[in-house]
This record gives C-alpha cells, sequence and structure tokens, in this order.
C-alpha cells in the first residue's frame, strides 16, 4: 500500500464487484509516526513542506483505519438493498432499491460516502477478479487497461464487466479521482510452471490458457498479517461461498486449487469445482446444454446449493443438519470431506505443513 507523495494520509475508497452487488469500505491510510505524533485532523492541518516529506517518505509502515463501509446488494434483482455503517457499525443509510442496475449502485454509493462525518474521497481501489497473462500488479486505471480488460472478458464473464461498469461509472462521475485495479490472480503469478501447466498441448499455454488462482488479495493480505509466522510450509484455506485454498513455501505460492476460472477447485456454494469433463460433453450430446446452460449448471446451481437442494449458507444448511435433513447432510459432509482431501493434496505438494490458516465466512466461524 502506498500513498500519494506530500500527503499525510489519505482517504482510500476500496471497491469489490461481485456479480450481483458492490461492496465497499471506505480507509484512512497514513506513515505509522504521524499517527502516534498526532491525530487526524490535525495530520491533515499539518503544512510544513519538511514534516511531510518526513512523514511520508518510503518505506516506512502504514496504518490503515476503516472510517466506513457499505454495498448494494441484491443488483438487477426485485429485492435489491442498500446499506451503509459507520466503523463503530452505526447504521449511516439504509433502504430498498429493487431492479436497482450496477451504475444506479454506483451513484447510491457516492451519494452515501458524501456523508458530513466522512472525509473527501481522495482515490478508489478495485478488486479485479482476473489479470489474464499480463497483468500481475496493482495498476492505475487508463483507457488502455479498460480496452484490455474489455477483450479479455471471457476470463471471467460474471466479474470481469461488472468490475469494468463500475469503474467507467465512476469515470464519469469523478474523473478528478485516480483509479487503481488489484487483480485477484497476481498473487499467484510465482507459481511453478509444473502447477500453472494444464495437461493440454504447449499452444493453449502460450495463448494464456492456464490455472491462474484466486483470492490472491485476501492470501496477500493473511500474509502481511501472519509476517514471520508466514515461513515454512503453510496452507491457508479462504472457505466462504467462492472457496479456495494456496499451498505456500516460505510466503511464495506453489499450488492452488481455482484453475484458469473461479469455478475450479473443490465444492463450493453454488459451484462444482473440479468435475470430470466428461460429464460435460454427456449434458451437451445427451441433454442439449449450451455454454450457458452450462455455466448456469456450474456457477449458480451446483455445489452445496445443488446437493442440498435448499440453500448455500452453510449457517441454515447447520441448522438443517441438525434436525436431520438428509441432502443438508449430504451437502455439509460433501463439502467437508473435498476440503479435509484438498488439505491433504497440498500438504504431500508442500512435502509436509507446519501451519493451517482459515479465512473467509466459513473459515472464520465453522471450520
Amino acid at each position: 500500500m502506498a500513498i500519494l507523495p506530500g500527503a499525510l494520509t489519505q482517504t482510500i475508497l476500496c471497491i469489490n464487484s461481485g456479480s450481483s452487488s458492490l461492496k465497499f469500505h471506505l480507509y484512512e491510510i497514513g506513515p505509522q509516526k504521524t499517527r502516534e505524533m498526532v491525530g487526524r485532523q490535525e495530520a491533515r492541518e499539518m503544512e510544513s513542506p519538511a514534516a511531510m516529506e518526513g512523514a511520508s517518505a518510503g518505506g516506512e509502515d502504514l496504518y490503515e483505519e476503516l472510517l466506513a463501509r457499505g454495498a448494494v446488494e441484491g443488483i438487477d434483482q426485485p429485492e435489491g438493498r442498500l446499506w451503509f455503517v459507520d466503523s463503530a457499525g452505526r447504521l449511516l443509510a439504509e433502504r430498498d432499491s429493487p431492479h436497482i442496475s450496477r451504475e444506479q449502485a454506483v451513484t447510491e454509493a457516492l451519494a452515501v460516502l458524501s456523508h458530513e462525518t466522512l472525509p473527501s474521497l481522495e482515490a478508489i481501489g478495485h478488486r479485479v477478479v482476473h489479470g489474464g497473462p499480463k497483468h500481475f500488479s496493482p495498476e492505475l486505471v487508463t483507457p488502455e487497461l479498460l480496452a484490455d480488460l474489455r477483450a479479455h472478458a471471457a476470463w471471467a464473464p460474471l466479474h470481469i464487466p461488472a468490475s469494468l461498469r463500475v469503474i467507467e461509472t465512476l469515470r464519469a462521475k469523478r474523473p478528478d479521482l485516480p483509479q487503481v485495479a488489484c487483480f485477484d490472480t497476481a498473487f499467484h503469478t510465482r507459481m511453478p510452471e509444473v502447477a500453472a501447466r494444464l495437461p493440454l498441448p504447449r499452444h493453449f499455454y502460450d495463448q494464456g490458457i492456464r490455472k491462474y488462482g484466486f483470492h490472491g488479495l485476501s492470501y496477500e493480505y493473511l500474509l502481511s498479517v501472519l509476517r514471520q509466522e508466514a515461513q515454512g510450509r503453510l496452507i491457508m484455506a479462504h472457505l466462504g461461498n467462492g472457496a479456495s485454498m494456496v499451498a505456500c513455501a516460505d510466503g511464495v505460492p506453489v499450488e492452488t486449487t481455482m484453475g484458469m476460472t473461479p469455478i475450479g477447485g473443490f465444492m463450493m456454494g453454488t459451484r462444482t469445482g473440479d468435475l470430470d469433463p466428461g460429464v460435460l460433453l454427456y449434458l451437451m450430446r445427451e441433454h442439449g446444454y449450451d455454454d450457458k446452460r452450462l455455466e448456469q449448471l456450474l456457477d449458480k446451481e451446483s455445489g452445496l446449493k445443488g446437493v442440498s437442494g435448499r440453500t448455500s449458507d452453510v449457517r441454515t444448511l447447520l441448522e438443517l443438519r441438525a434436525e436431520g435433513d438428509e441432502a443438508a447432510t449430504m451437502a455439509v459432509e460433501m463439502f467437508c470431506y473435498q476440503a479435509r482431501k484438498t488439505v491433504g493434496a497440498l500438504a504431500v505438494a508442500l512435502g509436509g505443513l507446519d501451519r493451517l490458516v482459515f479465512t473467509g465466512g466459513i473459515g472464520e466461524n465453522a471450520a
């Protein structure tokens, strides 16, 4: 993380554009010693160029403070809803927004972020799910970057177009704000070729058809928190509606579960994870499935939801299991079985295991 040259503190809006939601967090960041010396308002009022230069010098630890967070959920759906809370969890805004578009969601978010208790925005950071074969680190959003992402939207068709619509709407409404794209796939670029290659002819790999891995921003954050504890043989498990694991040796990824797309890996909330390709051929030949119907099945109708026939919410499934629901019980047992099997496989790839770390909604609350 970095702040603009000459700035003591900076207010950053972080955006995560999901397939049907827009989540946003507002942070203040600045050099740690500035925070220790002065309060937030005093820091903003300091005008000495020498003080600014000393406080924002490179190589210094930065602090980050959450100021507010919110979301627009159910985009393009009848149950659309906006909520917005401050750092203490106090509700600042809440309203129903049925059939709200993604562009309208951005407008609503900007409106609540102008709350009188909050400082003005100075920059925006975006989680972009897939960087493809070209984008390995955070990049300033430019017309060239947008054109390249647009050309490669097929890498993540449910996510990249959503991110592009948000970025372009913000460029139109707030052209004064710099925007930065942070790629979920970037973390895994140091993975060795033996793990990244798919068992296909070489020319497919040269075209970028390979394992990329996802949840990279989550894993990067975990490593920054773990610090020295991340040394050795580490498996991190991001268990949520989307689920993946990564094996790291001394902080460097050597293997991960998701593949070229976020559908790959082990069973998830609504996604199949890895599946015998012959099943897809059978569905195409015998049941008339086309690419769109397959995508709907693999991404939205399978996993915990598909097996239980009810929901992908693990809390609900655990309640149903306690009541004796057989389908819910099978869904939970399959998920846990596949997660255990995956940990075992990654431990073998590492040559042993020193530490296992859980994150994500399931990982934090039901591991």
